[in-house]
């Protein structure tokens, strides 16, 4: 048992989540978010929880602050070094259009302004060796023009840097007394492919300021405690790490949320799952099979990050989704936010009707027992929001509020289709783990349209990714781009590859504690895309199969390339043991409540979650409450509670 006391915080656009875990028992909290100073309602959460003893504390945060920073293209002032002929590589891309069919697309705007990137002079070609070093008057010209621009961040990123890091390494040295943080290609994406390489340094040093002030924030906050920062990839890293390369945290809280489900899946008996999680802002859904799946071709808002990822998608809909009719007449929901402030009409700030609001009109959300009673709520002013649109649709307030939640339900349902069927499995194979605070209240009819048979309810859905960033293993993933063709990707120069890469790692960590993954990057012959298969004797015939699943076809007779070698490096943390319910059994007596279910009014039976006891069965309809969430249980559906107090939901 340690004797640090845990917390794990996951921070998000509506509100900030707390679990702490003593060594006993787990102890949950929620406050709204405070998006211009997130460490403040990171503060007032843990004094709610423990006081004024800030001591001691073991944490494990996930933050939005990258995330946000890109988005609103709040980040650095920054300069970008590359290749003479490459300045406009981030604005080229690779040429193709974000739209396929609208003709009002634009591209996004580049990170990094024309006249603030600049070319050097040098080559090393692809095999490593260097045409042309970088000259000394040349670094003197350019150091005197940054010296003179008042940039913030300077991402430095040549052409094959990837094999060869020696130019980069030369500017780097030189330009290190102007006490500008500085990015290199060759030490956070040593993989070829320009654009993408560029379009990530370039966000890594956009991104570098403003996480780095943010975490020198928390520290100081919080001198005495032991802090540890989310991943993208689903592991931890320190604030330091983080605040070097913040480009890796990016999807930070999402992805605690997936390692949570996963965590709850590997409880339940469950190998195969679609985790989703719909939040106050957003909605995040990912497939798991046999743990999180990961990617390296991300783009978040335009902006390609070719970091490992768990392969997340995210839309614009969750309990805070902006309803509103476009100039065709036609509702649409979301991707604006009320966020926490002003939040959806109901909290008392806001006037415009949001999906909570649509669900408390229904009669599935209860004002009184809203987090737990702690807040209050008004039924009021959500129907006064909705009667604006009413008027506009010539529709009665009810047909408008389920008109919203069919809305969002269809985009959501779009998203899991994306991750599923999209990717090549079927969806039926999998049960559907439902969290986040407005997750719980919707996860049923998704089910429903996407023929998944189960649904399983974790116990405090609205706190389960602060949960898994508590279960998260720290670790960082490492890749060495090698060009290898069939002949040659035999195992003595891939093991001499995985040891030069592994050497790199134990650098990084304590190298008794460590244990690592081993992956490849596999295509065929003259195919421009990669596959990242788990390394194998047999990973050819992993290619091919994976290849099949994901597109329809294999060529089991053409030669595969080895293009990139990667590792994940894994310092094991103690395992969280997540508490039993009691097996002592007790009379439960529902209440009956009225609410609006597919235009009908029907009574539900009315659980609080908290009298829940392992082995209890009950069935829909139902409304079960609970401090961090809502569930809706339609007709039709049989549950059971299991030992850890998750519902396991089949209909």
């Amino acid at each position: 048992m340690s004797e640090l006391i845990q917390i794990g915080i996951d921070t998000g656009g509506t509100f900030t989540d707390f679990v702490l875990f003593d060594g006993s028992t787990l102890r949950i909290h929620k406050v709204p978010s405070t998006p211009q100073d997130p460490s403040r309602s990171i503060i007032s959460g843990i004094r709610y929880l423990l006081g004024e003893n800030l001591n001691d504390l073991q944490i494990v945060h996930g933050t939005t602050v990258a995330t946000n920073a890109l988005l609103e293209r709040k980040g650095a002032l920054i300069a970008l070094i590359t290749t003479k002929g490459f300045e406009d590589v981030i604005q080229i891309g690779r040429q193709n259009r974000g739209e396929l069919y609208d003709v009002f697309w634009e591209a996004p705007v580049p990170l990094v302004p024309q006249n603030l990137r600049f070319g050097i002079d040098e080559r090393t070609n692809y095999k490593g060796k260097i045409l042309c070093g970088v000259k000394l008057s040349e670094l003197k010209t350019l150091k005197s023009k940054l010296t003179s621009l008042n940039i913030e961040g300077i991402a430095i990123s040549f052409l094959h840097s990837y094999v060869n890091s020696k130019n980069e390494d030369r500017v780097e040295k030189y330009l290190m007394n102007l006490g500008i943080p500085i990015s290199k290609s060759s030490d956070i994406l040593p993989e070829f492919r320009e654009y993408e390489r560029t379009s990530t340094i370039v966000a890594n040093s956009y991104l570098l300021p403003k996480v780095k002030g943010y975490m020198n924030t928390l520290s100081r906050k919080l001198p005495n405690a032991e802090i540890s920062i989310m991943q993208s990839n689903g592991g931890i890293m320190s604030p330091r790490q983080a605040a070097v390369e913040p480009v890796r945290v990016i999807l930070s809280g999402p992805a605690g949320g997936v390692v949570g489900g996963a965590k709850v899946a590997n409880l339940t008996g469950y190998e195969k799952i679609i985790t989703y999680d719909m939040g106050g802002t957003s909605t995040d859904v990912a497939l798991c099979e046999k743990g999180p799946k990961f990617t390296t071709e991300t783009s978040i808002d335009g902006v390609p990050i070719k970091v490992p990822m768990i392969d997340i998608t995210t839309i614009g809909a969750g309990g805070g989704s902006i309803a509103q009719i476009d100039s065709g007449g036609v509702l649409k929901v979301g991707p604006q936010s009320a966020g926490a402030d002003p939040g959806p009409a109901c909290y008392g700030k806001g006037t415009e009707a949001t999906v909570t609001d649509a669900n408390l009109a229904l009669g599935r959300i209860r004002a009184d027992s809203f987090l737990g009673g702690r807040m209050k709520i008004s039924p009021r002013k959500s129907k006064t929001a909705l009667r604006k649109l009413s008027r506009r649709l010539k529709l009665s307030i009810d047909e408008v509020a389920e008109g919203i939640i069919k809305v969002a339900n269809a985009n959501m349902e779009r998203a899991l289709r994306v991750i599923s069927i999209g990717k090549g499995y079927d969806p039926r194979e999998f049960a559907l783990v439902s969290f986040g605070g407005a997750g719980g209240l919707h996860a049923c009819e998704l089910a429903h349209g996407m023929e998944i048979k189960t649904v399983i309810f974790p116990k405090d859905p609205g706190v389960l990714s602060a949960l898994g960033m508590l279960t998260a293993d720290m670790f960082k993933d490492y890749s060495l781009t090698v060009f290898l063709n069939e002949q040659e990707a035999r195992l003595p120069l891939l093991e001499e590859g995985f040891s030069s890469l592994q050497d790199r790692a134990c650098k990084d960590f304590p190298a008794d504690k460590l244990k690592f993954k081993r992956f490849l990057d596999v295509r065929y012959k003259r195919q421009s895309h990669e596959i990242t298969v788990p390394y194998s004797k047999n990973f050819v015939r992993s290619f091919h199969q994976a290849h099949k699943r994901m597109n329809g076809y294999n060529k089991p007779k053409s030669e595969v390339e080895v293009i990139t070698l990667r590792i994940r490096a894994i310092a094991k943390k103690r395992e969280l043991e997540i508490p039993s319910l009691q097996n002592e059994e007790i009379k439960i007596k529902p209440s009956k409540e009225k609410i609006i279910f597919g235009g009908k009014n029907i009574f539900v039976k009315v659980f609080n979650r908290e009298k829940f006891y392992s082995g209890f069965k009950f069935s829909g309809p139902a409304l079960i409450l609970e401090d961090t969430s809502t569930l809706l249980i339609p007709p039709g559906y049989k549950c059971r509670v299991d030992r850890w107090g998750n519902i396991i939901a089949v209909v």
